[in-house]
């Protein structure tokens, strides 16, 4: 509690108004990835993750990164990546070699398969982004999502969470 008997904003609760947002928020977002990814099979047969990965690896130099930086970028655990990784090596979509000094590292390249199969399923993809997210909001509207997402990802980057912590100690 702060000295005016109030508790001290990062020490709170969600009011109900915060928590109906937040929950606003959650549900809409699962909805829309839900939408994207439905729409992703249907016109390509590939799987969100597949394009998730397909993509950090089309931006990488020479379409290669190390699993650890892969799955930093994909935002997965390394056992779920490497598990990915292997379905995906299995149809051709991707190639894992050993690499460093000690062969401890991988290095996943998208193959030649994978390149032709991420740029054709690239054009359905941005067509459903559209018509999902994109077409919902007027050009205001959109503008005040990437503020409001801007503000979501500087308040990760500053680590409050950790700094939640610090506090309880």
């Amino acid at each position: 509690m702060g000295d005016d008997g109030q508790q001290t904003r990062g020490r709170r609760s969600p009011t109900v108004d915060e928590l109906a947002t937040w929950r606003d928020y959650v549900e809409t977002s699962e909805a829309v990835r839900r939408a994207l990814a439905a729409a992703l099979q249907s016109a390509s047969g590939i799987s969100d993750g597949d394009y998730r990965v397909m993509l950090a690896l089309s931006e990488a130099p020479e379409r290669t990164r190390r699993s650890a930086e892969l799955a930093d970028e994909v935002g997965w655990e390394r056992s779920r990546l490497s598990h990915h990784l292997r379905r995906m090596e299995e149809r051709g979509l991707v190639t894992r070699d050993r690499v460093g000094p000690d062969a401890r590292g991988t290095a996943v390249t998208l193959s030649a398969e994978g390149v032709r199969l991420y740029r054709s399923s690239s054009a359905a993809h941005l067509r459903a982004v559209r018509q999902v997210f994109v077409d919902a909001f007027t050009p205001e509207e959109l503008a005040a999502v990437r503020v409001v997402t801007g503000a979501l990802r500087r308040h990760q980057a500053a680590g409050l969470p950790d700094q939640a912590r610090a506090d309880r100690t």
